[in-house]
């Protein structure tokens, strides 16, 4: 157990022949007392402080390792959010493929139909085309055809004739 103030103070020593001088000591010990005392209080607030900086330290250390953690957690949390972003991106690159593709099938399957319309309207039209000429040309014969000058040679006395020839089928029949 270690010497306290009151231990100094309360110290006796033997006398001998030849001794120290007393008031000497005493003094001397007094002054060791107070040195003492001042040792000890000096001790207690450095014990005290050391108290105070150890419950700070520990303090920050939690600190620290709170935000080391929430840091690793925030990395790990931007790595998924970085992966999710990624695999959605990677799903509407896709869904996007696949309807281009699909509005591309549907195009070129407009586009044959709309030709195979047209190769269609192109016969139909040669068809006309072709009917149209005939009946044209039909009708050009008929216009050259004998048949007209002869009526243009027609004369009133003829066509007495047939009037009376027309009269006589019908009274016939």
């Amino acid at each position: 157990m270690p010497l306290t103030p009151l231990d100094i103070h309360n110290k006796e020593f033997s006398r001998g022949f030849r001794g120290y001088d007393e008031d000497e000591v005493n003094e001397f010990l007094d002054q060791v007392i107070k040195d003492y005392e001042m040792v000890i209080r000096e001790k207690k607030q450095l014990e005290e402080k050391v108290k105070e900086l150890t419950e700070k330290l520990n303090y920050f250390t939690n600190i620290e390792e709170t935000l080391n953690k929430s840091i690793l957690i925030a990395q790990e949390t931007a790595e998924e959010v970085k992966r999710n972003a990624q695999k959605e991106a990677k799903l509407i690159i896709k869904e996007a493929e696949k309807n281009a593709d699909r509005i591309i099938s549907e195009a070129l399957a407009k586009t044959r139909k709309i030709a195979m319309e047209v190769e269609e309207l192109k016969r139909q039209a040669k068809v006309f085309r072709n009917r149209f000429k005939m009946l044209i040309e039909a009708q050009l014969d008929m216009l050259n055809n004998d048949d007209w000058d002869h009526l243009l040679d027609y004369k009133l006395d003829d066509e007495d004739k047939l009037d009376n020839e027309a009269v006589k089928e019908m009274s016939e029949s």
